[in-house]
Order: C-alpha cells, then structure tokens, then sequence
C-alpha cells in the first residue's frame, strides 16, 4: 500500500540521521520526480501553507511558557499547592500533579511543564521519603499534561491541518486533562506513603508539619497572579474575546509583565534567551510543516487517502475498530517520532476516512492527544524521560520503569474516551461549538 511503503521509506532515512524535515522532503521530492517527470508548484504549495495567521499563535504561546518558566514563577506554584497538600499521604506527588496541571494550563507544552516542575519537585519529594521510582514517574506522568490542557501547540496544529475549532479542541482536553491528572493523583495517593528515609542523604526524616494559615495566606498570595494566565487566555477564547491568535499574544504579553514587574525574577538577558528560543523551536515546527506539506501532496497525487479508505471499507473495521488501529498505529509512530511529526504525518491521510465515517474531528482530536502524551514517555525518544534524566542524572532505564503504571493510566484514558466521547464533547456542546 502507498501509505506504508513511502512511510517505511520515510522511516529508512530517519534511522539513517536525516532530520525529519529534511527526509519528507527529499522523499517527496524523489517520488514526485519519479512519479510525474517534474516538480511544480512546490513554491507555491509551500507559501500557502505556512500563510495561516492560526499558526502565529504556536510561538506565541512558546514565548508565553518561556516568560513563565524564566520568571520563575512555577516554584511559587508548587510551593503552594504543596502546602496545601503536605499533610496528605502522598500529598507531595498530588501537589507535583496538581502543580504539572496548573502549569499545563499556562506553558501547553508537556517538555516545559516537565522540566519546570521536575526542578522544583523531586528534590523535595526525595527529600521526605518518596521512592525514586515515584519521584520521577509522577513528574514524567504529570508533564505530559502540558498538550492535554489547554492551550495546547499540538492542538493548534491539528486544528491547522483539519480546520477544525480551535477553542472547540481546547473545551475538550479540558475534562479529560483533569481526569487523568484524578488518575495520577489516585496513584500517588494508593502507593505512596513515605519511607521516613531522606532519600538524598539517607538519613531519616519526620514528617512535615501541617501549614499555618499564616504560610497559606502569604503563599496564595504570591501565586494568585500566576493563577489569573490561564482564565485570562482560555476565557477569552471561550467567550469570544479573542481568537485563539490574539489570545496568544495577549497571554504572552501578560506572562512577560508578570515575570517583568510583578516577580521580577526575570533578567533581560533570560527575555532574549526565552525569545530565541521560542523563535528557533517555532522554526524547526515550521520546516517540518513545509516537508510534510510536500509528503501530503505526494501521498494525494499517489492516491494514498483512496486507497485508505478503500481497504478500510472492504476490510469492515468499523468506526471502533479503525480507532482502534489508528491508536496502535500512533503508539509505534510514537516510539520513534515526536508529536508534532505525528500530526502532520498522519492527520491529512485519514482525513477522507474520518469524514466517510462520520468521526467527530474534535473527539479524534482528544484521542490522538492522549496517544501522543503516551509517546511522550514511550522510550527510546521519550522526551519526558529524557528530560527527567537531564535533571537528576538518574539511568535511562530507571526513569523507564518508572513511568510504566502512567503508560498504563494513559491508555486506560484512551479506551474510557472511545468508549464514552462525552467526556470529550460535552464541554464544547455546553460552550455552544
């Protein structure tokens, strides 16, 4: 089948180290060539893709999580709802994930909300008894919140390339992000109970006291601003205030006046670090528009989404059952590409089937976004784990083990999604998308 043969094709150049945009294009431009005698239109076909003004809010909302994290803001965060929660068995764990959901609310980026919370969190957790496996498993888990509750990256590209709503997408992830943030906190709460021990120098430790209304106070305090980013940029979507572009830029613009002048924790020099790097991460995602454009025009003039749909007809999948094969398909994808590769890989091919189906994009949507937070921490690209190892040292092996029971949480959100889509549709329908 053409589908399968161009992406192992696709495949054999990535193993081979061609960078991902760069091996989509080369292949289309190899089978274009071989196929029509000619390349046309390529100019053209590639400026009309990236001539989007939905896709200026993805480094918008890049540099809005960069202003955030540099401003140092998320330590006042987790201080909070760690205070809140210290008490509890495995109250540290809950704080992490209550910590990843708040800040998933205001990076959408699963990579950040790790690193971010991972700095501040584990050294506490190890601190007062919690195993390792724990420490770094709920941290992965958690951060890969980041794409699930709104606003997402991921969310806005498959909105680019399905033209779906973009505040529709985000009013969906938002039950499903706090039920399997519900989940992991579950997790922490059934498993975690604290070996007494300090698990960075070995010594024993008491348990924390519980918190004075007085700590609280001065806490919430301090953290009330940041607490005010994600009603300011999600509400306005919502209620029509913004378009989800605008939204991007004012949410930045309040990000960096909050690092700036209200935390004043930020330098200029970290301004220009956090603007460069929201500009070089922004350039890599629009190179791999562009090659994938080019692989989705190849595939259309090979006749890929035909052929798709054709097989599916003839093999009597089914609605569930094409779901079911495309989540498997997601999960190996996920083994090896990161998730914005995913999106515009598969997303343009299965378009014609999901519309003979009568799949609800929106519900698709929240289900290749749980798939993709599940390869997130699926080795060997793994980012989260990667990024976990970055920050304590600890072996990739480890941090693997670590995050399997949140492996197995995420596909059990995959299945309870396929089997009762309200989850995911009931908000936009109450919203009114």
């Amino acid at each position: 089948m053409t589908f399968f043969a161009t992406l192992a094709g696709l495949l054999v150049l990535l193993y081979l180290g061609v960078p991902m945009f760069a091996a989509m294009f080369l292949l289309s431009l190899g089978v274009l060539w071989l196929h029509e005698g000619a390349v046309t239109l390529l100019g053209e076909l590639v400026f009309g893709k990236l001539d989007s003004y939905l896709l200026v809010a993805v480094p918008l909302f890049m540099l809005m999580a960069h202003f955030m994290v540099r401003g140092r803001v998320v330590d006042d965060l987790f201080h909070t709802a760690y205070l809140i929660l210290r008490r509890v068995r495995g109250g540290l764990g809950i704080a992490t994930v209550a910590a990843c959901t708040v800040f998933a609310a205001i990076s959408g980026s699963s990579v950040a909300t790790a690193l971010t919370i991972g700095k501040v969190a584990i050294p506490q957790m190890l601190r007062y008894g919690y195993s390792r496996r724990g420490a770094f498993g709920v941290v992965a888990g958690g951060g890969t919140l980041g794409i699930l509750i709104p606003p997402s990256a991921p969310m806005i590209l498959y909105a680019y390339v399905t033209e779906a709503s973009v505040g529709a997408l985000f009013a969906a992830g938002v039950i499903p992000g706090l039920m399997m943030a519900s989940m992991f906190s579950l997790w922490c709460l059934l498993t975690e109970r604290g070996s007494g021990i300090d698990g960075t120098t070995g010594r024993p430790v008491e348990a924390p006291p519980p918190a004075t209304w007085c700590e609280l106070f001065t806490s919430l305090r301090r953290s009330i601003w940041a607490l005010t980013l994600p009603p300011f940029v999600l509400g306005g979507i919502y209620f029509g205030v913004f378009t989800p572009t605008e939204a991007a830029g004012t949410g930045a613009l309040w990000a960096l006046i909050l690092a700036l002048v209200v935390y004043r924790q930020m330098r200029l020099a970290e301004l220009w670090e956090g603007v460069n790097e929201a500009t070089r991460t922004a350039a890599m995602l629009f190179m791999i528009i562009v090659g994938a454009s080019l692989y989705g025009f190849m595939l259309t003039k090979l006749g890929a989404p035909q052929e798709l749909s054709q097989l599916i007809a003839t093999a009597g999948l089914g609605r569930i059952g094409f779901l079911l094969c495309m989540m498997v398909l997601l999960f190996l994808l996920g083994l090896i590409l990161e998730t914005f590769s995913i999106i515009l890989l598969t997303t343009p091919v299965i378009l014609p089937v999901l519309d003979a189906m009568a799949i609800d994009k929106v519900w698709y949507g929240i289900l290749l976004t749980l798939n993709l937070e599940m390869a997130l921490i699926s080795p060997p690209v793994a980012l989260n784990i990667v990024v976990i190892k970055a920050i304590t040292g600890a072996p990739l092996g480890e941090v693997g083990w670590a995050v399997v029971p949140y492996l197995v949480m995420l596909a059990t959100g995959v299945g309870l999604l396929m089997a009762f889509p309200e989850i995911a549709l009931w908000l936009p329908g109450v919203l009114g998308y």
